[in-house]
């Protein structure tokens, strides 16, 4: 298999990574295709002996981290308030933390893709942890139709300080829940018990309020094709608690941060592509 076909493989999780670092699908296909871009002009990058996802991964961050303003913040002040805080997390463990809990990285690949060494790794991991689990309990909504998934959920969510609102299995159940009592959280199944879609579910209630969704899926590649609107937080089942704890606090630190704004992001082009675009020339587009 070629390197260019390797790089297609694990395309699809690149993109959950960047639109989790990002928190908007635009922002983060920006970076993988600034990625690609450079992959093109430096085909060197990823030798043929090499762990390809690593160095895909390691050349996404290296474009990450120079820019601006994704720079590190300084130190965080405990006293500040719970929305100012969340906005001023250094970008450095979060990105330790999405790798080792979302993308399942070990220690010394994290550190490889970084930069930094194992032990500082674990620091960052266990830094992240502490800032994104504070000051952000809030109610969340469940739509699951398998009841053993739900329970593990709600066990999971609860034992995070969060409160679930109720577990809908339908596209019915959840309108209704959500009327009762607004959630601050959406976990959404996509395909649920009676035929109904979690996506058209969570589309009703966004008509009436804005909320944070993380989608939960068997099939997440199906959902990561770059060929229409897309979840910006996305579950592959069977999960793992981490992931799902990783991803809630990205959602939330997104939706909570006082500071929050759309990362500057190189200008590309969005139009099908070319000869000349570097997704095409590598054998898929975004």
């Amino acid at each position: 298999m070629s390197t260019a076909q390797l790089v297609v493989q694990h395309l699809p999780y690149l993109r959950r990574y960047a639109r989790a670092l990002t928190g908007s699908q635009m922002a983060g296909d920006a970076y993988v295709a600034a990625t690609l871009e450079t992959l093109v002009s430096e085909p060197e990058t990823i030798g043929p002996s090499g762990n390809v996802k690593v160095e895909l991964f390691k050349v996404f961050t290296r474009i990450w981290n120079s820019l601006s303003v994704n720079g590190r913040s300084e130190q965080i002040q405990r006293d500040l308030p719970a929305e100012v805080r969340l906005g001023q997390i250094t970008p450095l463990p979060r990105q330790a933390f999405l790798l080792s809990c979302l993308e399942g990285f070990g220690e010394e690949e994290v550190g490889q893709i970084l930069d930094v060494d194992t032990r500082t790794v674990r620091d960052l991991v266990d830094e992240a942890g502490r800032e994104l689990a504070a000051d952000m309990a809030t109610e969340i909504l469940i739509i699951e139709d398998e009841p053993l998934i739900a329970m593990d959920l709600e066990a999971l969510v609860e034992g995070l300080g969060h409160n679930v609102t109720g577990v809908a299995r339908t596209r019915t159940e959840a309108v209704k829940l959500a009327s009762t009592k607004q959630p601050g959280l959406i976990l959404a199944d996509i395909q649920l018990a009676d035929g109904s879609s979690g996506l058209d579910a969570v589309n009703d209630l966004l008509k009436a309020f804005e909320v944070p969704v993380i989608f939960i899926t068997a099939y997440p590649e199906r959902f990561l094709t770059g060929e229409r609107p897309e979840p910006a937080f996305l579950i592959a089942k069977p999960f793992q608690p981490a992931n799902v704890s990783a991803v809630i606090s990205q959602a939330l630190f997104f939706q909570q941060s006082a500071r929050r704004r759309e990362p500057r992001r190189p200008k590309l082009r969005r139009n099908a592509p070319s000869s000349k675009d570097p997704a095409a020339r590598l054998g898929f587009s975004l």
